[in-house]
């Protein structure tokens, strides 16, 4: 749960893209890559480069190639994670859309380009739900020209899957979080078959883990009720392990990574992560995260298996991901130094004495290189990850903190002029605040947030990370947001050399408050509630925020100015106190349990979206014709080996579009039956 998706709204996010890249052969060299790859609806497609990889040396390439191929072989697990009929969905597209696009006189008929669409973001969203708003989305062709076009093609098609794909009231919503509804029954994704969420609470209490080192029970299982009884389907490459078909094919590419290996430390941590995929054991897991978090020296890391809890309503099981990265070694001596001073910054929090730890361990933060996205991880992916997410280890043996500097530069330098600063900011003071500052603290906001912010504060005896159940993830990213703000705005990051002078904060503070109150909705369908939880987090924080200033000298506040909405920031100090506020409520609320509170904070500040704004901010938004959300294509990697069959150098390109992309990886990395129960 430890993970900071694509947040940069203003200076990295909200982009603009032109309609369709140029999809030319790529090699290598910034200059040569065209970063703006495909459009549609709501989402540009980006590329991003990987710096550095042709002066790795061969081993590390090895070791890059097969980790990454492990990667790829679990696209199919989160497919079918998301809900059972996406793997059918893709696949009956899939080989629609091959059909027709052989077809010189279909391929421009409008129908046809509606189709092609939908086909796009089932892809950009591993399925059939918006892969932010949770929200099914339907095809904008017909339906009776898709059930045609099947026909006319020989694609197999049933009355069912037509529901599921075009019937707006079947599998509505891929989380549901409505408080009147039981969140199992009422969500589409595929965690959990015939449960209600009493029975399954019911049974995870059974079955707690109540241990000094306790396993993380269902991190790696669906549950299933058949017959009145409850049975558990692990997940694991042998015997009858559920996803057992794309396991083998990871554990296969784990194994032939596993001799390239850098360090012995490392090897461990493939022969542990080997052998939890074979037999879903839990406690093998521990032993493979702690060994992870011990990996300090080799340059190459990776992460890969059931990870990040938000696609579960109840915030237990796991969703695949993965991503292999190698670390900047530039980059890195500025979350060295925050990593290093760890202690002073909880030391020194706001919150109160007894949730604070009284020795912060092994807080390893870097800078990397993605070098592949896989999973939960793609083609949407985090600027910043925070793992292991069992507090125990994290207690005990630390953590890894990474930031995703290639990553954050392709947002960078896919937008130039997009004229968002100039519609929403204020005045020319907050935008050149931006120009001068924005890239600089938006990745000291990612380094506090995740070096930091994640690995500080402590649970209270008896509480565990379900104890928020569905507004634990909320929290959780609101506490370590809140302790990136707070600091950022501390003479110590000028005293250590993370910030150049004492002004850099504010404009992060006016973007986070800003986006959080306003900008973020217009990733919002009109209608609809904030759903996804880092939208929370920073609707909660923000409105708290403009709730509690003073009512006479207020520190910051919503203005109207020729009939628009805007933010004005009065007293920048002011709103770093009410930050620390806040923070201090956060952390009690996380480090207690406190339910009731929690639910509170977030049905109070974090759910509801005014409908007048709402229509004001997306009038506004319209016309600079920015994509809201942005997804990546993976570079491709080619391997040449020598007469031994020993890998001896592996390519780089950036040549491959995004339709080319998907369609590849379901020829060659798609193991999984249509259905799996």
């Amino acid at each position: 749960m430890k993970r900071l998706l694509i947040i940069l709204v203003a200076a990295l996010a909200l982009v603009s893209c032109g309609s369709k890249g140029n999809n030319k052969v790529r090699t290598v060299g910034a200059d040569e890559i065209e970063y703006n790859v495909d459009r549609f609806y709501d989402l540009a497609i980006l590329r991003y480069r990987v710096p550095d990889f042709e002066n790795l040396s061969t081993q590390q390439k090895a070791l890059v190639y097969y980790l990454s191929e492990a990667a790829l072989w679990g696209r199919d697990i989160l497919y079918d994670q998301n809900c059972r009929y996406n793997l059918r969905v893709r696949r009956t597209c899939e080989a629609l859309y091959e059909a027709l696009s052989r077809q010189p006189s279909v391929v421009s008929d409008e129908q046809f380009l509606l189709f092609e669409k939908y086909l796009k973001r089932v892809w950009f969203s591993n399925g059939i739900h918006h892969h932010y708003a949770e929200d099914k989305f339907l095809p904008e062709c017909t339906e009776a020209w898709f059930r045609q076009a099947c026909q006319e093609n020989n694609i197999a098609l049933t009355d069912e899957l037509v529901r599921v794909m075009f019937d707006p009231t079947v599998l509505p919503k891929k989380v549901c979080q409505d408080a009147d509804k039981d969140l199992l029954l009422a969500s589409a994704c595929n965690y959990y078959d015939g449960l209600t969420r009493a029975e399954a609470e019911a049974w995870y209490e059974q079955h707690k883990d109540t241990s000094a080192e306790p396993r993380w029970i269902g991190l790696n299982s669906k549950l299933i009720k058949r017959d009145g009884q409850i049975i558990e389907r692990v997940f694991r490459a042998e015997g009858d392990g559920l996803y057992r078909e794309a396991l083998q094919h990871v554990v296969e590419n784990l194994e032939k990574a596993l001799e390239y290996a850098e360090t012995d430390e490392q090897r461990l941590v493939l022969q542990k992560l080997i052998a939890f995929n074979r037999t879903g054991d839990l406690k093998t897991f521990n032993e493979y995260a702690i060994a992870w978090v011990r990996d300090l020296e080799s340059r190459v890391d990776f992460v890969n298996g059931f990870t990040e809890v938000y696609g579960d309503p109840l915030g237990i099981t796991g969703a695949w991901e993965a991503m292999v990265n190698f670390r900047d070694e530039v980059a890195t001596d500025r979350t060295r130094t925050l990593s290093a001073n760890a202690q002073w910054f909880e030391d020194n929090s706001p919150t109160d004495p007894k949730y604070k730890k009284k020795e912060c361990r092994g807080v390893t933060a870097k800078v990397i290189t993605a070098a592949i996205l896989g999973g939960d991880c793609y083609p949407a992916t985090p600027i910043g990850i925070n793992l292991p997410n069992a507090n125990w280890i994290r207690k005990n043996y630390g953590s890894k903190s990474v930031t995703i500097a290639n990553l954050t530069e392709a947002y960078y330098l896919a937008a130039q002029g997009d004229g968002f600063n100039e519609e929403y900011y204020l005045s020319d003071e907050e935008r050149e605040l931006a120009k001068k500052y924005g890239a600089l603290m938006s990745d000291v906001h990612v380094d506090l947030h995740e070096c930091l912010g994640h690995g500080s504060g402590q649970l209270m005896p008896g509480v565990t990370k379900d104890n928020l159940k569905e507004h634990g993830s909320t929290l959780e990213e609101a506490r370590a947001d809140l302790f990136s703000l707070y600091y950022m705005a501390d003479p110590k990051l000028v005293e250590l050399g993370i910030v150049p002078d004492e002004e850099a904060y504010k404009t992060q503070y006016y973007h986070q408050l800003l986006n959080g109150a306003m900008t973020q909705l217009v990733r919002v369908e009109q209608g609809k509630n904030i759903e996804e939880s880092h939208m929370r987090d920073r609707a909660l924080i923000a409105r708290w925020v403009l709730a509690h200033v003073d009512s006479v000298k207020p520190e910051a506040e919503i203005i109207v100015q020729d009939g628009k909405h805007y933010l004005r920031v009065n007293d920048y100090q002011g709103v770093r106190r009410l930050f620390g506020q806040l923070l201090a409520i956060v952390q009690e609320v996380v480090s207690t349990g406190d339910y009731e509170r929690a639910c509170q904070l977030v049905e109070d500040y974090a759910v509801k979206v005014d409908p007048d704004l709402h229509r004001e901010l997306l009038a506004r938004y319209q016309p600079l014709g920015i994509a809201p959300y942005k997804g990546f294509v993976n570079p491709v990697y080619q391997p040449v080996f020598d007469e031994q069959g020993k890998i001896k150098d592996v390519l780089i390109r950036y040549d491959e579009g995004y339709t080319e992309q998907h369609l590849r990886y379901s020829h060659d990395y798609s193991p999984l039956p249509d259905v799996n129960d």
